[in-house]
């Protein structure tokens, strides 16, 4: 005996399979030693099942399929391990197949094959779907899905969009219309459990999330509406607007105008607009679609069908006088010196070195604009003495700018605004006009006065063609300003004749183009296109190398904004323009037409541009723009704006002259009015490069990251900039206007292009930020020059960062609001809280770049559910007043 079992031993050792089988034995038989005798109990009660289950009486069948299903259940109900039944029963899972096989009774049968799909769950491993294959089989009616529980159910929503996306393949269309039913069955479960997220995905898995809508209900509608909407811009076209089309239509079955409303604008169709605005039921909540088509830029007064009180909400007149109601509340009315930001006293200066005194005088006079817009006082035009003493402190086309730093000063306040410029349209001296007629095109940008005052006072110099030319440059700029979005085609029968002509110079001409682009916006007007492409080939290569001639490129691409893929014929015609201008229009134009849309696809041709080697300097700004387009389509999308930023890295490692000076603008672009310190870092070591470009364009861009903000590190380090660059008066004037941006409004201003809780992009506002940033890619030959008024264009991006709540007869009413940094709620159960680190103010309040408000007292309701800008409460019905105790 001892003999055997030493060479049994020995042939283990030598055989290493016989020793690995073995030993599994032992594992297996040691685990059945150790289970517990209520474990042992169930092992072998299930053993006795399945036994019986082989049997020929189909009643024993019945019990016996009645006994295990109730074991099933009994001890399922604990979600922190596996359930045991499912594991014991792994060892039987192939004779119940065969059993299935084997049986006749339909009704066993089904019993049999529900209980198959359940074991198909955990033991399906070689990609047969087992789970789905026998749910079919055992029937999905009446609830019959939901039978095994939730996360049964999530794994057969997994098993139909992999077999529908075999059955397409296939062109199976049957077979797909049976998984649909069953899918329509999993949806009503899912939305019943919390899952939305689920739901969603699974009818877009099946390309039908448009059913979603007949499942909502009034506890659900706003979680899955809130989720199609964020995963809108992860989704390739046309599933994106797709699903924002369903989120637009579930909020109209449940009355919810003020929330269809930015989906239809972001939509980009007018007659679902009309269709909102028919939606409402009450004045009040017009009033509410009035103020956020206002904030937009959407003008379509006819809606208001003679109402003046709505006309007035769509056309924004309360905007400057209820800012300047806040800026009482927070006590910055009174108006500020240049000297007030610069703070020379904390500069270090060491150097007695005498500045360019008109160069200094000019710096001061946008400082003086920005730091004072809106507030209708300023210490150097409207407070002194005499405001012409300062425009002849500046020389030449600095004058047009001093002139023109009246309409900042009084940005909105039309009334008031025009009695302060009116002395200044009938000067003798021809900038000083010009100068003017920018303040009056400025002072309405945003808000639309009955008298239509830009048009009446600006169109008599463009038709007069013996107007000197920068009076006529300045009347188009200031047109094109003030209509920009409104698409009326009285004011682009004043600009296109002028695009067109080619008997004026090409500086006048790219203008009109800019201001006929800005004007029609987004609307992708065939007839101004065609007039631009037209222009562009009928000009000689001189004339379209001239500086400003790249206005008329980007004129063209912002017709184009957010259309994405309607640019077709047009960049087939601008490929037979041999002059590089060809390609910088195109460009531009693939640029703004997928401006904020993240679409990967389009970053990466961007970034192709960006890596060739080119050696003409002007085919080198089409890659500039390139690098504009990579921040520009990546801005609205946080994942798609990191990236960017980590891009830009590379790129100023390895790109060109032109994509390095252009790198540090992209990043102001992407974080405008949004200063994150790792981009406040990064610009900080870009502002002392050795290239001047790439110093201009950071510091350049620490202004815009900073505008409005009063942010503190970004003060301190442009002072510092200030004392580095003394003996530069070129970047010191950078310097300057960026310690003018950064304190643009006394704080109270954002430029960024993104609002209603940072889901709407305003073409107008992105056109305003694009204009002096592809001005600053040449600033020695523009921005630095005499072409610096074009850094007035800002004016269309700043907005106050408000919140201003009135009560329903639109006279502001004082309310409790928690303001704080914002959640993302997204895909959440429940009612979790949007907003962390609150704060609890009374309104008027203002708002930073990532902070959410909500209301803080159960007395009013608000009609929209983003608090931004203007918001209208309407008292709550069932609100009862709290009695003190005596």
């Amino acid at each position: 005996m001892v003999q055997k079992k030493s060479s049994v031993d020995s042939e283990d050792v030598l055989n290493p399979r016989t020793a690995t089988e073995k030993i599994t034995k032992n594992k297996a038989k040691d685990e059945q030693d150790e289970l517990s005798e209520e474990d042992q109990q169930l092992v072998s009660e299930l053993e006795m099942i399945v036994e019986r289950l082989k049997e020929s009486s189909i009643d024993i069948h019945r019990s016996a399929m009645e006994n295990l299903n109730n074991i099933i259940r009994s001890t399922t109900s604990s979600m922190t391990s596996v359930p045991k039944p499912l594991k014991y029963l792994k060892g039987h899972y192939a004779t119940l197949i065969e059993l299935y096989g084997a049986w006749s009774d339909e009704r066993n049968k089904k019993a049999l094959a529900s209980i198959l799909s359940l074991l198909g769950m955990a033991y399906d491993k070689e990609g047969k779907r087992d789970c789905l294959r026998y749910r079919l089989l055992a029937g999905y009616d009446g609830g019959q899905i939901s039978e095994w529980g939730h996360e049964y159910v999530r794994h057969l929503a997994m098993e139909i969009g992999e077999e529908f996306a075999a059955k397409i393949e296939e062109e199976d269309e049957e077979s797909a219309e049976t998984l649909l039913a069953i899918a329509k069955e999993a949806v009503p479960f899912f939305l019943k459990h919390n899952a939305d997220a689920d739901a969603v995905d699974l009818l877009e898995e099946l390309g039908r999330h448009e059913l979603i809508a007949d499942y909502v209900t009034k506890e659900t509608f706003e979680r899955v509406c809130l989720y199609m909407i964020s995963c809108s811009p992860l989704l390739a076209p046309p599933a994106d607007l797709g699903f924002l089309e369903t989120a637009r239509k579930i909020y109209g079955k449940f009355g919810k105008p003020a929330q269809c409303l930015p989906l239809s604008i972001r939509l980009g169709q007018p007659e679902l607009i009309e269709e909102d605005w028919e939606s409402c039921s009450t004045r009040v909540e017009k009033a509410q679609l009035a103020f956020i088509m206002a904030r937009q830029q959407v003008y379509m007064p006819h809606l208001t069908e003679g109402d003046d009180e709505l006309l007035a909400c769509m056309n924004n007149a309360g905007l400057s006088k209820n800012y300047r109601d806040l800026a009482r509340e927070l006590e910055l009315l009174d108006p500020k010196a240049p000297e007030d930001i610069y703070k020379s006293h904390l500069e270090n200066t060491t150097s007695d070195v005498a500045l360019d005194s008109a160069r200094h005088n000019l710096a001061s006079t946008f400082v003086n604009a920005f730091v004072n817009a809106g507030y209708g006082t300023d210490k150097l035009m409207t407070g002194a003495v005499d405001g012409n003493e300062w425009i002849y402190k500046n020389k030449d086309m600095g004058m047009l700018s001093a002139a023109a730093s009246l309409g900042m000063v009084n940005l909105w306040d039309v009334e008031l605004g025009l009695n302060d410029i009116d002395k200044y349209l009938y000067t003798d001296d021809n900038t000083i006009k010009a100068g003017a007629l920018l303040a009056i095109g400025m002072i309405t940008v945003g808000v639309h006065d009955e008298t239509d005052s830009a048009k009446a006072l600006l169109s008599d110099y463009i038709t007069d063609e013996n107007c000197h030319a920068v009076v006529k440059l300045a009347a188009i700029s200031g047109l094109g300003l003030a209509y920009a979005g409104t698409n009326r085609q009285d004011i682009l029968d004043m600009l296109v004749p002028l695009v067109s002509d080619t008997d004026i110079t090409i500086d006048l001409s790219s203008m009109a183009a800019l201001s006929a682009g800005l004007v029609c916006i987004g609307s992708g007007n065939s007839d101004v296109s065609t007039v631009i492409l037209q222009s562009m080939m009928e000009r000689v290569d001189g004339e379209l190398s001239h500086k400003l001639a790249r206005f008329m490129a980007l004129g063209l691409g912002l017709l184009y904004v957010g259309t994405q893929d309607k640019y077709d014929t047009i960049l087939e015609t601008l490929k037979a323009i041999t002059h590089p201008i060809g390609k910088q229009a195109s460009i531009l134009m693939q640029t703004c037409a997928y401006a904020g849309t993240g679409n990967v696809l389009e970053v990466q041709k961007m970034l192709h541009l960006c890596a060739e080697h080119v050696s003409d300097k002007e085919d080198q700004l089409g890659q500039a723009f390139a690098v504009l387009g990579v921040g520009v389509i990546s801005m609205g999308e946080s994942v798609g704006s990191a990236m960017s930023l980590r891009t830009f890295e590379h790129l100023m490692h390895y790109g060109e002259a032109y994509v390095r000076r252009t790198v540090p603008l992209a990043m102001g672009l992407v974080c405008a009015s949004n200063p994150v310190v790792g981009v406040v870092d990064t610009l900080s070591k870009f502002s002392h490069d050795n290239d001047k470009s790439v110093a201009s364009s950071a510091i350049f861009a620490m202004g815009m990251i900073g505008a409005g903000t009063n942010n503190a590190r970004l003060a301190q380090l442009l002072r510092q900039l200030a004392t580095y660059y003394q003996k530069d008066a070129d970047v010191l004037f950078v310097v300057r206007i960026s310690q003018g941006l950064l304190h643009m409004g006394k704080g109270t201003m954002t430029i960024n292009p993104y609002h209603h809780d940072r889901t709407l992009l305003s073409h107008t506002a992105l056109a305003g930020l694009l204009v002096p940033v592809v001005a600053m890619i040449n600033a020695e030959k523009l921005i630095l020059t005499t072409s610096h008024f074009l850094l007035y264009y800002l004016v269309r991006a700043m907005y106050p960062r408000f919140l201003i709540t009135l009560d329903e007869n639109l006279e502001s009413v004082s309310a409790s609001v928690r303001v704080g940094q914002a959640v993302d709620a997204v895909g959440q159960v429940g009612r979790p809280k949007t907003i962390t680190g609150f704060q609890t103010h009374e309104t008027p309040v203002l708002l930073g770049h990532s902070e959410r408000a909500e209301v803080a007292t159960e007395k009013y309701l608000a009609l929209t559910s983003v608090l931004e800008g203007f918001v209208i409460l309407k008292k709550n019905p069932d609100y009862v007043e709290e009695k003190e105790d005596d």
